[in-house]
């Protein structure tokens, strides 16, 4: 064996053994779930968490706002699809996907299909509350006031048809 042969030898074990190492770490990153900054508000989907977010993570997104028709107050925020499509793919939701947003200390929570958040009339948003939490809210019959509104979330969860 040649000089030459020995060191191309040298140089493919070299390179097969980087891609070894890569595809082993790519694929120990896919199947790990993700770690979370405390505070932060989880999404799972099927079960699994594939992201979350805080507050500020939003500023991102457009903005949106509608007057609610209790008080004609102006709700302002992020859209729930916006937030969603920041860790979900959207191939992976179906119109009948249901998304589940919930609040722990106000045990509270609202159930919509994605084909109800998607849909831009329905004004379905998180807005900030006054001590800057949020606060789910839409002109959805069943979240068009005050009282059914989700207030301080704190978990979102997507469930395949």
């Amino acid at each position: 064996m040649t000089q030459k042969t020995r060191i191309l030898v040298a140089v493919i074990v070299l390179i097969v053994l980087v891609v070894v190492v890569l595809g082993v770490e790519a694929l120990r990153r896919a199947q790990s779930e993700p770690t979370l900054a405390p505070g932060s508000i989880p999404i799972y989907l099927d079960g699994k968490l594939v992201g979350g977010f805080v507050p500020d993570d939003l500023s991102q997104l457009e903005q949106v706002s509608f007057v609610d028709a209790e008080e004609g107050k102006t709700q302002e925020g992020w859209r729930l699809s916006d937030v969603l499509l920041l860790h979900v793919k959207e191939k992976q939701l179906d119109p009948e996907s249901i998304i589940v947003v919930s609040s722990s200390s106000r045990n509270k929570s609202a159930e919509l299909t994605w084909a109800e958040v998607r849909d831009p009339a329905n004004w379905v948003m998180f807005d900030l509350s006054g001590r800057g939490t949020l606060k789910l809210v839409s002109v959805l019959e069943r979240l068009d006031i005050r009282d059914e509104w989700v207030q301080d979330v704190d978990r979102i969860e997507v469930s395949s048809p």
